[in-house]
C-alpha cells in the first residue's frame, strides 16, 4: 500500500529570484493509486522545473494547469528509483531523471520520509512523466524537469539571513538538558560548553538552581523558516553558586573573533579544563587502591566515566607525539603542546580521523572516542597532563591564558559588550538592523548586585 496525495506548488519571488515552496495536502491512504488533476497556474520550465505566472496569486481567470502532481514519501530503506517506479514512472524515464539529478544532488543522501513531488503532463489525456521536485533542506529545493529533449536538474537556493535569539533558564540537572528544554540548538550548546570548559568543571561546578543566558544567531530564510544548525554565540552567562561568569564574542580590528570576559581578557587558555562533554569525574589524581591490581598505586591522571563512543577533544593545540596501543593504557594518544607541556588520553575505543604521529591538531578537535581498552574495568577516559616530564594534577595545574585587550581595542570591546547586553535585555521586544530577538524562556528578575555591574565589570 502506498501513500499518495495531490499537492499544489507555487513559486514566491525573493529578491527577484523564484524560489520553490511546497504546499502539502494531507496524505490519503489508498489501496490503489487515485489520479486527480489539480488546477494550478504553472508551466514547465527547462531550468527551474515549474514557474508561476506573474499574477499567480488569486487570479481566477487563468487556464487550468495540465500538470498533475503526486506527493510521495521515501519509505524506510527505499531508494528514489523505487519510489518513482511505484508512482507509475516508466523505468527508462526514471533512470534518466535520477541520472540527471546526480549533477546537482546525490540521491543516496535522501532520507527516509523525504517528500517528493512527481509530475505528469496530462495534455491530450496522456500521463507523460515530466519531472520531480523535493526540498532536502529549508534553504534549498532541487528539481528535475524534461525540456523536450532530455531531463535536466536544477537547484534553487533561498536567501539566508541571521537573527539573534535570546534564551535563558534554570539548570536543574545539566546545562545541556536545560538548554535543550529552552529550545537552544545542539550545535550552540556544544559550542557553549566548549567555551566554558576552560574554567568550568561541568561535573563539579554545576549545581541545581544555577542559571544560564545565551544570545545566539539563528539562520533563517527570508520567509522565516529556520535552517538547520545555529550561528555564532554572541553573548552567554553562567551563574554558578551565585557567581556570574559572562562572555562576549568580539571581533577585533584585525578581524579575529574571540570570547572575552567583562574585563576584556580572552577566555581562551592553553588547555581545556575537561576534554570531554557530559562525563562524570570517577577518579581523581593521587594515591588510590587500584580497581584491577588490588593494591594502592599512584593514579597519575584523572578519570572521566562516559559511555563508549563519547567524543574526546584535544585539550589544546599541538602535535601528536604518540598514537596506538600502549600496554595498560590501551588505545593511547599523547599530544605535545609546547616544549614543556603534553597531554595524554587512554583507554579509547578508537581514534579520530587523521590521528597519526606528527599530525597537528587544533584545540577542540575530536581525537578519539571513549572506550575500555587496556587495563580498565569500564568505559572511561584516563586523562593526564605531563609538565616537564612529570604527570601533574589536571584539575589544579596553572596554564597560560590568552591575551588581554587594552587601549582603543578595550574601549571598542566595551562598546560591543554593552550593545550585546542591550540586545539580550530587549528580548522579543526589540528589532534592530533587521534582526529580531526572541526570548525562548520567560525572563526572571535578577537579584541586585552592590559591587558588580555586568557592563562595567566588578
Amino acid at each position: 500500500m502506498k501513500r499518495f496525495a495531490i499537492a499544489t506548488i507555487a513559486l514566491a519571488a525573493l529578491g527577484g529570484a523564484g524560489t520553490a515552496a511546497f504546499l502539502h495536502s494531507t496524505s490519503l491512504s489508498t489501496s490503489k493509486t487515485t489520479l486527480e488533476t489539480t488546477p494550478a497556474l504553472a508551466s514547465l520550465d527547462a531550468q527551474q522545473g515549474l514557474s508561476a505566472a506573474p499574477d499567480a496569486w488569486g487570479d481566477s481567470e487563468q487556464a487550468a494547469d495540465p500538470v498533475e502532481r503526486r506527493l510521495v514519501n521515501l519509505g524506510r530503506g527505499e531508494t528514489l528509483m523505487q519510489v518513482l517506479l511505484e508512482a507509475d514512472v516508466p523505468q527508462p524515464h526514471a533512470q534518466e531523471a535520477v541520472a540527471a539529478l546526480k549533477a546537482v544532488y546525490d540521491p543516496r543522501r535522501m532520507k527516509s520520509g523525504q517528500p517528493v513531488e512527481v509530475m505528469f503532463d496530462r495534455t491530450g489525456g496522456e500521463g507523460r512523466f515530466v519531472g520531480f521536485e523535493f526540498q532536502p533542506a529549508v534553504e534549498r529545493s532541487v528539481s528535475v524537469s524534461f525540456n523536450g529533449v532530455r531531463f535536466q536538474a536544477a537547484e534553487t537556493a533561498k536567501k539566508l539571513a541571521r537573527r539573534a535569539v535570546a534564551a535563558q533558564g534554570e539548570i536543574r540537572s545539566s546545562l545541556f538538558e536545560s538548554g535543550r528544554a529552552a529550545g537552544v540548538p545542539m550545535s550552540v550548546l556544544t559550542e557553549l560548553i566548549r567555551n566554558y570548559s576552560y574554567d568550568v568543571d561541568f561535573q563539579r561546578d554545576i549545581q541545581p538552581g544555577d542559571r544560564f543566558e545565551v544570545l545566539y544567531e539563528q539562520v533563517v530564510t527570508e520567509d522565516g523558516e529556520v535552517a538547520s544548525g545555529g550561528g555564532n554565540i554572541l553573548y552567554a552567562s553562567l551563574t554558578l553558586s551565585g557567581k556570574e561568569q559572562a562572555i562576549y564574542r568580539y571581533e577585533d580590528s584585525q578581524g579575529i573573533a574571540e570570547f572575552f570576559n567583562t574585563q576584556g581578557s580572552s577566555i581562551r587558555k592553553a588547555l581545556l579544563k575537561t576534554p570531554i562533554d557530559g562525563a562524570r569525574l570517577s577518579s581523581g589524581f593521587g594515591m588510590r587502591r587500584h580497581p584491577v591490581l588490588g593494591y594502592s598505586k599512584m593514579h597519575k591522571g584523572v578519570d572521566f566515566a562516559a559511555p563508549t563512543g563519547t567524543p574526546i577533544y584535544a585539550a589544546g593545540a599541538g602535535v601528536v607525539d604518540e598514537v596506538g596501543p600502549n600496554g595498560s593504557y590501551g588505545n593511547y594518544i599523547r599530544i605535545r603542546h609546547n616544549g614543556e607541556i603534553s597531554t595524554a588520553y587512554a583507554h579509547m575505543s578508537r581514534f579520530g580521523a587523521g590521528m597519526r604521529k606528527g599530525a597537528r591538531v587544533a584545540q577542540g578537535d575530536v581525537i578519539g572516542y571513549v572506550g575500555t581498552t587496556g587495563r580498565s574495568t569500564g568505559a572511561h577516559l584516563h586523562y593526564e597532563i605531563v609538565k616537564a616530564g612529570q604527570q601533574v594534577n589536571p584539575l589544579s595545574v596553572a596554564v597560560p591564558t590568552g591575551r588581554n585587550l587594552d587601549g582603543k581595542e578595550l574601549a571598542r570591546f566595551k562598546g560591543v559588550m554593552a550593545s550585546l547586553q542591550d540586545r539580550f535585555e530587549a528580548g522579543g521586544d526589540a528589532v534592530g538592523e533587521g534582526v529580531g530577538l526572541v526570548s525562548a524562556t520567560p525572563r526572571a528578575a535578577k537579584p541586585s548586585k552592590s559591587s558588580c555591574d555586568r557592563k562595567r565589570g566588578c
